[in-house]
């Protein structure tokens, strides 16, 4: 865990209260505001178009990537983009959408809202007339799955059951059939948090298949410390299980994962395998210095999350017809795989399909239209 003086922290809080912002990629470029105003006018009508950005989740480069994405893709369709970061506290991010909505914004993306609270969150804001996509944040009327979803909003998620499977699988095939029901540990929060909740089904059917069978559940007691809380949940059990009598570790999010990895370091612990979900510059660096024990992660491309999320976002300025959900690919990404050399900016070198951005909400010819006018 990274630990920030008093001072550090104030600067960072007011930093993120104040949001990041964006400039138009190309301000006072007539061309584009031509554009703009041609393809975007309701949005046009102050003379600029304005994105909110709110991610819920802890600041790390994980959340960097995915908020690179939103606003170089942003900035490319002439936007201006204001970024977020409300770090996994909850009444923070309603907050946060509460003050974006009373402003001039024409748009929200909301990354990591919680079941209970997304609905009411973000119904004043497509009320007011406000285009929304979310990312890990299904606007479900009082966080009911199976009841009725806001109208008009994407929900955007990576595709978490092959993400399950690709975590799973790789836990079957690290132990010969005859080891099979593997014993785990899973690292999981919820219910409640979409993401982990979908990932979770796939789980459940591992264990009913006999696959897998659970030892210990660990995890946080509050969702906005996952990696410090998991750290102690495990460490708390651990003294349990004598070596060999648990095989591997399920880390269903990635800051689960490294709480894991970081208890059993400091127990000088080698013998459990882990395998988890997502991935980033620090999980890279992780599983080259612990080969032994972090054996593979399944992942999205967290840039390539934000740059899709923005192009849905501009489809719904365009009024072109777009989904109530989309889900963006998934790959897997082996130890063995990586080297020192291997960063998110290269990881495409060693992981087929990683970061594909043709094909992903591009294929409209006013998108392409504004990117080279916004390039000029």
């Amino acid at each position: 865990m990274k630990k920030f003086s008093g001072i550090t922290l104030l600067v960072v809080l007011i930093l993120v209260l104040a949001g990041c912002g964006g400039k138009p990629a190309a301000s006072g470029n007539a061309e584009l505001n031509k554009l703009l105003t041609q393809y975007f006018p309701d949005q046009m009508k102050d003379g600029a178009i304005k994105i909110a950005v709110v991610r819920n989740l802890n600041a790390g480069d994980h959340t960097q990537q995915f908020l690179d994405g939103c606003v170089s893709e942003g900035q490319a369709l002439g936007f201006i983009v204001d970024t977020f970061v409300t770090n996994g506290d909850n009444a923070k991010c309603q907050e946060t959408l509460a003050q974006v909505i009373q402003k001039d914004y024409d748009g929200i993306i909301l990354s990591h809202g919680e079941g209970g609270y997304t609905y009411d969150a973000l119904k004043p804001a497509v009320d007011k007339g406000m285009k929304v996509v979310t990312f890990d944040s299904v606007p479900y009327l009082n966080g009911d799955p199976n009841g009725t979803i806001l109208t008009g909003v994407t929900s955007t998620a990576q595709e978490d059951f092959k993400l399950a499977e690709l975590s799973l699988s790789s836990i079957v095939e690290n132990f010969p059939a005859d080891k099979l029901p593997i014993k785990v540990i899973r690292a999981w929060m919820g219910p409640g948090i979409p993401p982990l909740d979908r990932r979770q089904t796939i789980y459940d059917q591992y264990v009913r298949d006999r696959k897998i069978v659970e030892v210990a559940l660990v995890g946080p007691v509050d969702s906005s410390n996952p990696r410090g809380g998991t750290q102690d949940s495990f460490a708390a059990v651990l003294p349990r299980f004598a070596p060999g009598s648990v095989d591997a570790i399920w880390g269903s999010y990635d800051e689960l994962a490294k709480g894991c990895l970081q208890a059993l370091d400091d127990a000088g612990r080698k013998d459990i395998k882990l395998m988890s979900i997502d991935i980033s510059n620090d999980d890279i660096n992780l599983m080259l210095s612990h080969p032994d024990v972090w054996v593979s992660t399944a992942a999205v491309d967290p840039k390539l999350i934000g740059i899709a999320d923005m192009r849905l976002l501009a489809a719904k300025f365009a009024g072109e017809p777009t989904p109530d959900t989309y889900n963006l690919d998934a790959q897997s990404v082996k130890t063995t795989q990586l080297t020192s050399s291997i960063n998110m900016t290269n990881i495409a070198d060693v992981a087929p399909g990683w970061g594909q951005e043709k094909g992903v909400w591009d294929s409209f010819a006013w998108m392409a239209e504004i990117k080279a006018a916004a390039a000029k």
